[in-house]
């Protein structure tokens, strides 16, 4: 709708995770650094956690995209708490047949699918998206998975990601045994303001900007209501675009960002800090 009028050849600010246009801020870079390291030195368990919006998603589609070949990944990611049977998730993941067979034959022919991808080189990788919604039930049984694997033979690393509530879960007593079992972990962190600077800047830049379309005191102002949280910036400054190009506006300001933000917060459910003091204005 607006990239003709500001001269981009796409969306800066999708709400869709694309790796394309991630930003390697200080934590996400070692968050990335980190599941790298789990994986290359076959760490059982590997945690990821962030809050709602952090670049977490982008980070793990980042990361497969990048993988060797040498990597079997499958991925699961319509959690839920009516999650069902784990083993069926697990097989749908790496494309086992599973329909019609009893939960002793499903075990079976995991466990022979890892093994025939240990013995081509492979090394298969689970990635569980959004795993807070998994209870703790669930989770205990995809510990039980982790028996597959038989002394310094790892022919499965699982990798969980998801919101701060998962950490909370991992210290209940009854989650210890697999707290244990965690090797590498990290949690993401909001971004600092001038982070938020730098990543506004680098989307427009991905997105073809050719000179400077939203000002510092209007990003400073989107840090300020968005706490530097990645998905509500992107929120906030998409809208802030459209606002933009219906009055023919070629900068947005400070002033214009306000009008986005009490629209938004007064007509939308968009969860922002009513704290705009860093930017000055009200």
């Amino acid at each position: 709708m607006y990239e003709t009028f500001y001269g981009l050849r796409a969306k800066p600010f999708s709400l869709t995770p694309d790796p394309h246009f991630l930003y390697l801020t200080r934590h996400h870079a070692m968050a990335l650094t980190m599941l790298e390291y789990g994986l290359t030195q076959q760490a059982g368990f590997i945690l990821i956690t962030g809050e709602v919006g952090s670049g977490k998603t982008t980070l793990i589609r980042h990361l497969l995209g990048h993988l060797e070949q040498d990597f079997t990944v499958g991925l699961i990611s319509n959690t839920h708490h009516n999650f069902g049977d784990l083993l069926q998730w697990v097989a749908l993941a790496f494309g086992i047949d599973f329909k019609g067979k009893e939960h002793v034959e499903l075990y079976q022919a995991l466990v022979d699918f890892l093994i025939e991808q240990y013995g081509k080189g492979q090394r298969v990788v689970l990635i569980v998206d959004e795993a807070q919604n998994l209870n703790a039930r669930t989770l205990e049984e995809l510990r039980v998975l982790s028996n597959i694997n038989a002394d310094r033979h790892f022919v499965l690393q699982i990798v969980l990601v998801g919101q701060p509530e998962l950490r909370d879960k991992f210290r209940r007593p009854e989650l210890r045994q697999f707290a244990q079992r965690i090797s590498v972990d990290y949690h993401l962190r909001a971004l600092q303001r001038e982070e938020t600077h730098a990543y506004v800047q680098h989307r427009l830049n991905v997105a073809g900007a050719g000179e400077e379309i939203l000002e510092p005191d209007a990003i400073e102002f989107v840090h300020a209501r968005t706490g530097g949280i990645p998905r509500l910036i992107n929120s906030l400054c998409d809208t802030a675009l459209v606002y933009g190009f219906a009055e023919q506006r070629r900068r947005i300001d400070a002033e214009l960002m306000a009008q986005v933000v009490r629209d938004r917060g007064a007509n939308g459910v968009m969860p922002l800090l009513a704290d705009s003091s860093a930017a000055g204005l009200s």
